[in-house]
């Protein structure tokens, strides 16, 4: 068994790590997108603006644009092929907002032109909303009743880290085709486009902290498993 000392569970070390960088990337992320919200873009299109001319520009006149309620909601459906914003994207003329719009237009692109990593991405969501849920109870089933349970739990988990993994390439690919569209159409200056980068990578780094959690929670799964069969 492996060794617990005074309750406490020396295998939880390993997930400082993720957890100090998920900390880092909220606070990173909200900072750079306040700080580029009050920076107002020389073209002075909006977000919705920026979406609409760059739909259209790829033949995407079929995607609408919807203003969604919450602050840094944005995010494309790929099932109804609706691009929605959150007020400050949909409305602000800011780099941060444009920054955010021409990314999930990003996703729209992907879509249109049945990028892999996000085919691939959206047919793992099904499997992964019912392993994810499922996982939990078979890894608490493993440490109260049989180890063989815990080894089916983590082969569940597993899917879940498969996902966050694969969502890497999806949002870097996406903040690549948004600079290059805003750049490309004008819609933004070259200088601008190295705020809208500072924006789109505070954005990244949330993506890379929930994939560095949960290939560090399973590797700490694989090890109390490995510990329960010595």
């Amino acid at each position: 068994m492996y060794p617990y000392y005074y309750g406490f569970d020396p295998t939880m070390i390993l997930l400082i790590p993720a957890m100090l960088l998920a900390m880092y990337a909220q606070t990173k992320v909200q900072t750079t997108f306040n700080k580029y919200l009050k920076v107002y873009s020389q073209k002075g299109y909006t977000g919705a603006q920026v979406a609409r001319y760059i739909l259209d520009k790829n033949g995407l006149r079929n995607v609408d644009i919807e203003l969604a309620s919450g602050r840094l909601s944005d995010h494309y459906d790929p099932r109804s092929k609706v691009l929605r914003l959150s007020n400050d994207v949909y409305h602000g003329t800011s780099i941060a907002s444009v920054s955010v719009a021409a990314h999930e237009v990003g996703h729209a692109i992907q879509h249109g032109e049945e990028y892999f990593p996000l085919t691939f991405r959206n047919n793992l969501v099904p499997i992964v909303n019912i392993s994810s849920s499922m996982s939990w109870i078979f890894i608490m089933l493993g440490f109260l009743v049989t180890p063989s349970l815990l080894k089916i739990g983590i082969l569940l988990f597993s899917g879940a880290v498969l996902f966050q993994v694969v969502t890497l390439p999806v949002e870097f690919n996406a903040s690549s085709r948004a600079i290059d569209q805003l750049v490309t159409n004008s819609l933004i200056t070259t200088e601008e486009s190295k705020y809208s980068k500072k924006v789109l990578d505070a954005a990244a780094l949330t993506y890379i902290a929930a994939a560095a959690s949960a290939i560090l929670q399973l590797v700490r799964l694989v090890i109390l498993s490995n510990s329960r069969d010595d």
